[in-house]
């Protein structure tokens, strides 16, 4: 993730404070030193950090914070709320026109992502609002941009109207009527980008917005580019008026500056982020999320809402009976792993669980060849075995590796993955967090990552 050194950096400073108890101003001062110097190493604006630590620091030497009993709780507190508050405080919502369609104008230099995560972001609008999005090509110069727009519409089942390399102008109004006619509530202007900002580029997106009106400039920037990302976020809201703006490549090893200086210099929300390359990676931005992630506190409400998109409502309900009669069979399992990977990486989902160290399953993913070799096993096996996996003798097991091209260990090793499986489940349904998922000392955790 992109705050990954932050977060660390962060805590490394709070660890000091919790481990000084009683704390004098100049306990927060040094703090706040090493605070600033982490954030702009991060990449965030010299700007927004002085008046960020200014904030932070005259709030954290108030009598309140020092007089407490738990005064670095309460430091870290502050800067959580003031970390939230820098990047927004709530999540801005999409402007939604009263009198379809919805019009919403992707911006942004050459790059950044325009075309695939609006297409993302079509798809996410469709799955949570049912309405029909229509993508549009405008992009008439980058080599290929109409068929990649059309490839990505293709897979996520949304149509694309395109004229060629007719005038943009032209494209986008003869879209708007298309629209009306076909009856698709939302419309993405997949808009030209440039390797930089010029008057060209400018003239072309005004004569678009003065032509179709949009509900929704939505600025497209890429979160790895750091500090010239919120310049190109001055540049194109001078030139055009921005909405909002969705970041990119979050989930890449960037400093993520970005997230914290583009609502501040620009006063325009974030309000979606780009979170990895698949076709649904694509989240809300909540202000209030983002900092409990980087301080460390984790973001359960997003694991919940991780959890709900992925699983089967009817079929969680099944698994749970299941459980509670010990009856969790080899077939389930399997539903698990695959469900389970449809939420992304192990590392993002224990880096949403609090106290859970994510580094620790950094890289760690549940992978298509292990998967293949999992359901080959588990389909090579009896109903009476997969129910009953204590019955599978050593002549069984060769039997099953035989017949799924695996050998005897790999049957064990699933075998073994399917006994710390349910003796976690046991555990969590009595309320505690097993050793298991921790990883203890000298043993791998979750499913021998």
């Amino acid at each position: 993730m992109a705050f990954d050194s932050l977060s660390e950096k962060l805590n490394n400073v709070f660890k000091k404070l919790r481990g000084k108890g009683r704390l004098s101003e100049s306990d927060i001062k040094e703090a706040m030193r090493e605070v600033r110097l982490a954030l702009l190493e991060a990449d965030v604006s010299y700007k927004v950090v002085k008046d960020f630590i200014k904030s932070v620091s005259e709030r954290a030497v108030g009598r309140d914070v020092l007089e407490s009993l738990t005064p670095a709780q309460m430091v870290i507190k502050i800067v959580n709320e003031e970390l939230t508050a820098l990047m927004g405080s709530e999540n801005a919502k999409i402007n939604i026109s009263p009198k379809p369609p919805t019009v919403i104008m992707l911006v942004g230099l050459q790059g950044a992502g325009k075309t695939t995560n609006g297409a993302k972001l079509a798809a996410y609008l469709r799955k949570s609002t049912g309405k029909r999005p229509l993508l549009v090509a405008c992009d008439i110069y980058r080599p290929a941009a109409i068929k990649q727009l059309e490839t990505v519409g293709a897979q996520l089942d949304i149509p694309v109207f395109q004229m060629g390399t007719e005038n943009p102008v032209n494209i986008a109004k003869a879209a708007v009527e298309h629209a009306k006619k076909h009856g698709n509530d939302l419309v993405f202007l997949d808009t030209a980008g440039r390797l930089h900002i010029d008057e060209a580029l400018m003239d072309e997106l005004r004569e678009i917005k003065a032509a179709v009106s949009p509900d929704e400039i939505l600025l497209v920037v890429d979160a790895m580019t750091g500090q010239d990302a919120v310049n190109a976020a001055t540049a194109f809201n001078d030139a055009l008026g921005i909405d909002g703006i969705m970041l990119t490549k979050l989930d890449g090893d960037a400093r993520g500056g970005a997230a914290l200086s583009i609502r501040a210099v620009t006063g325009k929300p974030v309000k979606f982020a780009g979170v990895g390359e698949k076709l649904d990676q694509i989240e809300v931005f909540h202000p209030d999320r983002m900092a409990s992630r980087i301080l460390g506190m984790g973001d359960v409400l997003t694991l919940i809402e991780k959890a709900e998109a992925s699983y089967d409502e009817k079929k969680a309900k099944e698994i749970a009976e299941k459980l509670k009669k010990n009856k969790f069979t080899l077939s389930d399992y399997y539903d698990q792993l695959i469900q389970l990977k449809s939420m992304g990486s192990l590392s993002d989902i224990a880096g949403m669980i609090p106290g859970v160290d994510a580094k620790a399953l950094a890289g760690a993913s549940l992978d298509d060849k292990m998967l293949l070799r999992t359901e080959a096993i588990i389909q090579s096996m009896t109903k009476y075995e997969r129910e009953n996996p204590d019955v599978l003798n050593s002549s069984r097991k060769k039997r099953i590796a035989a017949g799924s091209g695996t050998q005897v260990v790999d049957v064990n090793r699933l075998l073994k993955q399917f006994d710390m499986m349910q003796q976690m489940t046991k555990q969590m349904t009595k309320g505690k967090m097993p050793g298991i998922l921790r990883g203890k000392r000298g043993k791998k955790g979750l499913f021998g990552f």
